[in-house]
């Protein structure tokens, strides 16, 4: 009965001395556990939503496609097509990149997880991979959906795992505005628009965790508690999570500008050259956020290391004041026969007398000097 009765309470308690417990989050699991010798599999999509955008300056067909067969009809012909594929299946994958001509691996890294951004250039297509960013208000995290962009003869592929969400409706709106520069020109500028879209929404995430540093100062400058320390920590794996997607981006970028591929026009050169500029501002912002949450986190060491000489201070001047109280009680509780003032009426309104003038004394010594 008595082991019955302990064994609840050691696995309530005992799992708290477990060191790899303390540390092992879900989050630190989630940003550090990748291991690119290991070939994670892909849980296939639910659905598939395949949407078309078939444009020339002079006309736009815009349609929802229920099977990837029907986007083949627009391989051939003399307009810019655009295909977007939300959900991500092996199959579907795989039979649209061999109707469209594209290599195998570009296939395998499309439907590969935790890629690092790149820039691969394979004849006659020039493939990227990288991260759209999202920021998750309820829990303050930063979320990536990978999408992968296949930029061929008059034609641009892109493949997202959610199909909830992207940035591109910006895009969908000027293709429907018949004269915008985005119906004037081919399918690099289609492919340029696409990324300088996703690179400046790093920027409203950017901006986000730049409002959680500020609230995060302002919190540790008022109280620098266990909790401030969390959610320093907790900002600093969000900071892990945007360097990593957008640092790998500046390679990218400078793949196109590069290449000497005939996909790409000398004049669209420039506009990926401003990509490159902004690519190369965010990543000096995220070293910038880096810095300040290594030096909020060297003021909250500041504050505790202030806090706990405050409250040395206090008991230090608390122990000096009793220290006379002390001593005078200690000499006249000794047990000898001849102590002065011994048998005197009045020796014990002396000792506490002096018990009280001398801390006294000492108070207005310390306020002197200035000690507190």
């Amino acid at each position: 009965m008595a082991n019955s009765y302990l064994q609840p309470m050691e696995n309530k308690y005992l799992k708290y001395f477990k060191v790899a417990s303390l540390f092992n989050t879900r989050r630190t699991r989630d940003i550090f556990q990748v291991n690119p010798t290991v070939v994670p599999k892909r849980e296939e999509a639910n659905e598939i939503k395949v949407c078309v955008f078939d444009y020339s300056p002079q006309e736009l067909e815009e349609k929802c496609l229920e099977k990837i067969e029907d986007s083949f009809r627009f391989r051939d012909n003399e307009h810019i097509t655009w295909i977007n594929i939300d959900g991500l299946r092996k199959d579907a994958v795989e039979t649209i990149c061999t109707h469209f001509n594209i290599h195998p691996l570009i296939s395998e890294d499309i439907m590969s997880i935790g890629q690092r951004p790149k820039m691969d250039e394979m004849d006659p297509i020039l493939f990227c991979l990288l991260n759209m960013l999202y920021f998750n208000d309820h829990t303050g995290a930063v979320e990536t959906e990978q999408i992968s962009i296949v930029l061929g003869k008059n034609f641009v592929i892109s493949f997202q795992e959610d199909s909830h969400r992207d940035v591109f409706d910006t895009i969908r709106d000027k293709l429907r505005v018949p004269g915008s520069k985005l119906r004037q020109s081919k399918a690099d500028y289609l492919c340029y628009a696409l990324l300088d879209m996703i690179v400046d929404h790093y920027y409203v995430v950017m901006e986000k965790l730049g409002e959680n540093i500020e609230m995060l100062e302002e919190k540790i400058i008022r109280s620098s508690n266990t909790r401030a320390l969390a959610e320093i920590n907790n900002l600093r794996k969000e900071l892990i999570v945007l360097k990593r997607n957008v640092s790998p981006v500046r390679d990218l970028v400078n793949g196109f500008i590069r290449s000497d591929s005939d996909l790409l026009e000398e004049r669209t050169t420039k506009y990926f050259k401003d990509i490159y500029d902004h690519i190369v501002q965010a990543n000096d912002l995220a070293e910038n956020y880096r810095d300040m949450m290594m030096n909020l986190q060297d003021l909250y060491l500041s504050n505790v290391n202030l806090k706990m000489n405050e409250v040395m201070k206090v008991m230090a001047v608390v122990t000096c004041l009793l220290a006379p109280a002390t001593v005078i009680g200690g000499i006249f509780g000794m047990n000898f026969d001849r102590i002065p003032y011994l048998h005197n009426q009045y020796g014990f309104f002396i000792a506490i007398g002096l018990m009280l003038i001398v801390p006294i004394w000492m108070i207005f010594l310390f306020r002197k000097r200035g000690w507190f």
